[in-house]
């Protein structure tokens, strides 16, 4: 018989009802973070230091010299993690209180993995100017900001906006995390089979914040070929239903030209990567080309189930912990941000980004494989080695303060 937890009793002193035993609700009862003193305050003299009168002394000298607020507060040690609760996980537009766990979960990743302190920010708007004031408004108490499921298009225009306002490192992660962490898979994939990344066309499931930004930055990285679907097959230069976005995402993929449904176009390419959702058609994936990679990322259930994916892939990749190759953001995103944080970067750069893809790759090294293209991620090498790379690559392009 399943054991059971009982509610505290009520301030009537009723007893409240019994409720099933369920470790998700017993895990986050009473939340799963809180905030701890880095120093003590045991008596008088401890606190004259950690406040007043001894604080004074720090303010004044920060209001004369803004740059000491890096050394003598938390600021560049804290990410603010923000949302506005319409894109969150699986779930969709949920509304800001019940995103809260979800942010709450990303801020003690960034704490275990990059061993980077942030802060949950659920915002009660999701006009794009309001999200972009607040944040702005609230940035001089943090060294990053992490965009956190904010739904498409509107992602693009906040992370754009909020990049030419401030001078702090900007990420959403639901696009660059994604789109990092599975061209580190794709880089050693290709390299298991011989190929690089230019000999490889891939179609990518999802028009959405991460299926864009996965085509943008395997174009960055020299990918030979890609186009994106959406509901309604590729995006074409043709179409005229497209968004902004999408639009500039036809401009700039589909060299092949290819129209028609993302099962037409799976004919021949190398690459599946799903971020959308849905089920591909078995006989879609048999057309693929010898050799192929099947990304299939929606959670908790595939585009492609990899027991369909293995009988014609030669790597096959989920979202999912339970099977081998996870494509997981929590490989990057902590080391990317304490690499930032380390050297006072301004911004993150694409170099920044792929030289996080390319430490994560090369953490495989010789355990290289079909079932092990990307690094598992309790694997503790990933976050220091992305954040050295980062750190590097931040102050070979002129961004880092430090």
């Amino acid at each position: 018989m399943a054991a059971e937890i009982v509610n505290s009793p009520s301030e009537t002193g009723t007893e409240a009802p019994e409720e099933p035993f369920d470790p998700a609700f017993a895990l986050h009862r009473g939340g799963k973070m809180a905030i701890q003193a880095t120093v003590p305050v045991r008596d008088k003299d401890d606190l004259s230091l950690a406040y007043t009168p001894g604080v004074a002394k720090v303010c004044t000298a920060i209001a004369e010299n803004p740059d000491l607020v890096h050394d003598y507060t938390w600021k560049s040690q804290v990410v603010a993690v923000v949302t506005d609760g319409t894109a969150v996980l699986g779930l969709g537009d949920i509304g800001p209180e019940a995103s809260l766990p979800v942010m709450e979960g990303k801020a003690i990743l960034f704490k275990q993995f990059g061993g980077v302190d942030a802060v949950p920010i659920a915002l009660a708007t999701t006009d794009t100017d309001e999200i972009v004031e607040t944040v702005v408004r609230l940035a001089p108490s943090f060294g990053g900001v992490n965009l956190e499921d904010i739904s498409a298009p509107r992602c693009f225009e906040i992370e754009r906006k909020l990049q030419e306002r401030l001078d702090i490192p900007v990420f959403h992660d639901d696009q660059h995390g994604t789109a990092i962490v599975t061209l580190a898979a794709l880089r050693n994939a290709a390299k298991l089979t011989g190929r690089t990344l230019g000999d490889l066309r891939a179609v990518i499931s999802g028009a959405g914040a991460a299926g864009v930004a996965i085509a943008k930055f395997l174009l960055e990285a020299g990918i030979g070929d890609v186009c994106v679907a959406d509901r309604k097959g590729v995006v074409s230069r043709d179409r005229e239903d497209l968004t902004d976005a999408k639009r500039e995402i036809a401009e700039l993929t589909n060299k092949a030209g290819l129209t028609g449904s993302l099962e037409s176009a799976l004919a021949g390419a190398d690459v599946f990567i799903g971020v959308s959702g849905g089920t591909v058609p078995e006989e879609a994936v048999a057309s693929m080309a010898e050799d192929a990679f099947v990304f299939a990322m929606a959670n908790p259930n595939p585009e492609v189930h990899p027991d369909v994916a293995h009988k014609y892939a030669a790597v096959v990749a989920t979202g999912r912990s339970d099977y081998p190759n996870q494509i997981n953001n929590v490989l990057a995103f902590p080391g990317i941000f304490a690499g930032a944080l380390q050297v006072r970067a301004s911004r993150i750069t694409e170099g920044m980004k792929i030289a996080a893809a390319d430490a994560i790759a090369g953490v495989v090294g010789d355990a290289l494989a079909a079932d092990c293209v990307i690094p598992s991620p309790f694997d503790e090498r990933v976050a220091p080695a992305v954040a050295a790379a980062v750190a590097a690559a931040a102050r070979a392009e002129g961004v880092a303060r430090r």
